[in-house]
């Protein structure tokens, strides 16, 4: 039996009351609805269809994506004026508001909190994306991310991770959930992705990863900062589609190699160690369901129930919602899943929103106002500009050629190198016009390297593009010509592939750092922090962490010498290559 007056419910006798009263009124179907976070997957807000949903699957959680900030409000709201018990209402706010809706403010990446000397730029990661996620009815974080960047080769984690220490990883959570609740103290947050993400280089939507770190390096690592913020009252934990295959030996002794399981069906970890060794009494909730970690070490019919057996309380997504459904009935049935597991579940969640207040209409309904009092306000851009002043690192300028001066070094060649594109999203990236425009402003006399997806625009589809893209020119002419280079890195991935390297536009192009040891050479990552791996030879590399214009622009002043380069990298910048230090 869950205890909801100990921590992180702390509910009172009458709160406690309108819980089991709540349960007690329900359905089956109703109950069965208040395990699953599900994801609206209409474009646009359809009243009608929000109305037939809720009433029809009565799910417990919402995680909404897509749209401007006035569809998100007028759907959530939605969401909770037709559902007969207050909906959770998730966001994956990162890196500030605009995990919500394209208004929204991006304050700082977790790699660029990490860099900072404190954790002031977590607190506001988190204050802002509270605020903002606030102004439309969010009352749920899947934030902040616990996970430790072991693994130079992960890039599902790199620049979502607080860093690769423990330590500094707890002291950014800390200052991101005081953050949140200085923002709304009436939204839960979330620790994710147990048992940790960061130490191999699979990314989970793609396949089981696994955490290979033995039982005592883990409790020194990853279980410190879980076991940290449980005793500090955290009120969520995701778990990850991410195995923890040494821990599972040595609390299931014998247990078979296939029989692995990530944590979301593991109950060795979700019980026996995160419920019973730990002392967790919050709300578990899956990672996606869909993700290839999870979707592909069973049935589905099976995961479904043993998912819930194992210790989650809720299920984030539905393939079918009413297949998912029935097959958690079936488990119930089949005693898969025991009454004494469903009804640990139905009270802590609903618990979580007697926690919040959600039995409020005041708390559970927003004020569509707050639309342009909370949102993208000069107050959280502020904490932007200062995030970037205060993170941007520079990794190695071994050839002391910074700072740059424009009376010395006025003509630029910019080469700007993108996430593969198709050719029209490559030819017109705003972002490289913002690179553009800030070197100008900057007092740079900018020309641009061609690449094979502009002359594909310009050209059409011919075999002279790839002919000039090869062509790179006399060595003479080009140091005539050009005072500095400046490589421009704006790679990211997610869902595609494991891991997610610079990739130039076509084959032996003229982009690549041929020029490195031809004119000075300044490379700039505005994503990733590990590029070093492809770029050894560049002698001079800055982490700017964002492609939004505030940080580009400090990047670029710092690089000037109009202010200096605060920010701390570490080891896994180098990606463990002694070149990369050059």
């Amino acid at each position: 039996m869950v205890n909801l007056k100990e921590k992180p419910f702390y509910l009172k006798e009458e709160e406690i009351k309108w819980v089991e009263d709540t349960i007690a009124g329900m359905s089956l179907d109703e109950k069965t609805g208040q395990l699953f976070t599900l994801l609206k997957a209409a474009p646009g807000v359809n009243e009608e269809a929000i109305k037939a949903s809720v009433e029809k699957y009565h799910q417990g959680g919402h995680r909404w994506q897509g749209g401007n900030k006035a569809d998100a409000w007028k759907q959530n709201m939605l969401f909770q004026k037709y559902s007969k018990v207050p909906v959770f209402i998730a966001a994956n706010c990162d890196e500030g508001g605009n995990g919500c809706f394209p208004e929204g403010t991006f304050v700082a990446t977790a790699a660029e909190a990490g860099a900072a000397a404190s954790a002031d730029t977590a607190y506001y990661m988190g204050y802002v994306a509270a605020k903002e996620a606030s102004a439309i009815g969010v009352n749920w974080l899947f934030n902040p991310v616990a996970d430790i960047f072991m693994n130079w080769r992960n890039t599902i984690v790199n620049t979502r991770s607080f860093g690769s220490d423990a330590d500094k990883v707890i002291e950014n959570i800390r200052a991101y959930i005081r953050g949140v609740k200085a923002a709304n103290p009436n939204m839960a947050c979330t620790c994710k992705h147990f048992p940790g993400d960061g130490v191999d280089e699979l990314d989970p939507h793609l396949a089981l990863a696994q955490n290979t770190l033995s039982p005592k390096e883990w409790e020194e690592t990853f279980g410190r900062v879980y076991q940290t913020m449980i005793d500090e009252g955290l009120e969520t934990i995701m778990t990850g589609q991410i195995a923890l295959p040494k821990m599972s030996r040595k609390l299931r002794p014998g247990i078979k190699g296939r029989d692995i399981m990530p944590a979301s069906l593991a109950p060795e970890l979700l019980t026996d160690l995160l419920r019973e060794k730990m002392g967790f009494n919050g709300v578990i909730i899956s990672d996606a369901s869909h993700m290839i970690g999870m979707a592909a070490v069973m049935k589905r019919e099976d995961a479904v129930p043993r998912c819930f057996a194992a210790g989650c309380d809720m299920f984030l997504f539905a393939n079918d919602i009413e297949e998912d459904m029935a097959y958690f009935k079936a488990g119930l049935e089949k005693g898969i899943v025991t009454e004494e597991r469903f009804s640990d579940a139905l009270h802590r969640i609903i618990g979580m929103k007697a926690h919040l207040k959600l039995y409020r209409d005041d708390i559970r309904f927003t004020d569509k106002k707050y639309l342009e009092e909370w949102v993208g306000t000069k107050e959280h851009h502020s904490y932007t500009v200062k995030a970037a002043d205060e993170g941007i690192t520079l990794v190695k300028d071994t050839d002391g050629i910074l700072p740059i001066s424009t009376n010395e070094r006025k003509r630029a060649l910019l080469v700007y190198v993108q996430s593969t594109p198709n050719s029209k999203a490559y030819s017109g990236d705003p972002v490289r016009g913002v690179i553009t425009e800030e070197l100008e402003a900057a007092g740079f006399q900018v020309d641009q390297s061609p690449n094979y997806y502009d002359l594909e625009v310009h050209n059409g589809v011919s075999q002279m593009n790839f002919i000039k893209m090869l062509n790179c020119g006399s060595r003479e002419s080009f140091k005539q010509k050009y005072d500095v280079v400046f490589l421009f890195i704006n790679v990211r991935g997610y869902a595609q592939e494991n891991v997610v390297r610079i990739r130039w536009s076509c084959n032996h192009s003229c982009e690549m750092p041929w020029y490195v040891e031809e004119v000075p050479t300044v490379a700039v990552s505005l994503n990733y922090t590990n590029h070093l791996i492809d770029i050894p030879q560049v002698h001079t590399y800055v982490n700017a962490y964002g492609e939004n214009r505030e940080n580009i622009r400090a990047a670029i002043e710092k690089i000037c010498g109009k202010s200096e380069f605060k920010g701390n990298a570490n080891e896994t910048v180098f990606c463990g290559r002694e070149d990369t230090r050059y």
